[in-house]
């Protein structure tokens, strides 16, 4: 089955609600919560981790919602957890290796990301790793960190061939509850890393999914095309207006929407086409215009969202409770 077929049925098909859903403006034709840009920093003090395999992941499918995040005044990290060693161009792959370091750090420059962590697993080979040790890692992080609110790849998400983003997908998920154990790795509390359970997560997916979150990024989509603008070792962002551009004036022709500059063909290229009139081919995931026009966005990213539980017994008590 196709992902556009599959998509194209109809949204209420796939975008259900979720059931840890919290409180907030929700589509009731289509069970969608709306997430827009909030001015006046209201997230001032929270954590954000942003968690991709590869350089190139959080740009192409959420870099407009992490940039949204950190303008509403998150502080972020960006945690890649692949070395990239098999992905883009180089001499040696310690070359390949190091140019796509080089991106990585570029993203998280472009997306407003504090510090980045890169993990160092061989790329395309993470199924063949422990996911023990990857998760006890993450878990430290999450606890040192105090990470509140995590951006990934879903590890419910369908039709996955990559085994890095499946393997990170799933170590994520399983990291996040037990980093606010007081039962697991008992030993970082001897060293002050305390127990910190993550309360939010934004999951994205190539696949078919269960959506239940559209975020407006129309703020955002500058950032979003900068983060895939600066990886250059990779793509499909990097160079590729240029490239474009000079295999049409071998073939004399010319696209206009490029514009006349390189800077321009780059930039233009991943806003129009990466981004909307390719995305399908290119990213595996329809046009984020396609996504937010049902919502009336002019651009929009779509997650599967789980927020914190509202506790049920604490609003009985202050209810009903009587003093003896």
């Amino acid at each position: 089955m196709e992902r556009r077929s599959f998509l194209s049925k109809g949204l209420a098909l796939t975008m259900v609600p979720s059931t840890f859903e919290t409180s907030q403006q929700i589509n009731n034709s289509d069970n969608i919560v709306v997430e827009r840009y909030q001015p006046g920093q209201p997230h001032k003090g929270k954590v954000l981790a942003a968690i991709q395999p590869h350089s190139d992941d959080i740009p192409l499918f959420a870099g407009g919602t992490v940039a949204k995040l950190i303008e509403e005044g998150y502080k972020g990290y960006l945690i890649r957890t692949s070395n990239d060693d098999h992905a883009g161009t180089g001499n040696t792959p310690g070359e390949v290796i190091h140019n796509n370091e080089k991106d990585n750090f570029k993203v998280a420059k472009a997306l407003g990301l504090s510090k980045v962590y890169d993990l160092g697993y061989r790329n395309h080979r993470m199924d063949n790793i422990s996911i023990q040790e990857l998760r006890g890692r993450l878990i430290f992080l999450f606890r040192m960190l105090k990470v509140d609110t995590i951006v990934c790849y879903d590890p419910w998400g369908h039709y996955e061939e990559n085994p890095d983003h499946y393997v990170t997908a799933k170590a994520v998920e399983s990291a996040r509850w037990m980093a606010g154990s007081h039962h697991d790795y008992p030993e970082h509390l001897d060293a002050s890393v305390l127990p910190h359970a993550v309360k939010e997560r934004y999951y994205f997916a190539r696949g078919p999914q269960l959506v239940n979150r559209v975020v407006d990024i129309s703020e955002t989509i500058e950032q979003k095309i900068v983060s895939n603008q600066v990886i250059v070792t990779q793509g499909p962002g990097g160079n590729s207006g240029v490239a474009l551009k000079r295999r049409l004036k071998e073939e004399g022709k010319s696209l206009p929407i490029l514009g006349d500059t390189d800077e321009s063909a780059n930039r233009n290229y991943i806003k129009h086409f990466v981004l909307d009139i390719d995305s399908q081919r290119l990213r595996g995931v329809p046009s984020d215009r396609e996504i937010g026009r049902p919502f009336g966005l002019e651009w929009a990213e779509r997650f599967h969202y789980i927020g914190p539980q509202e506790s049920k017994l604490e609003a009985y008590i202050s209810e009903n409770a009587v003093k003896n």
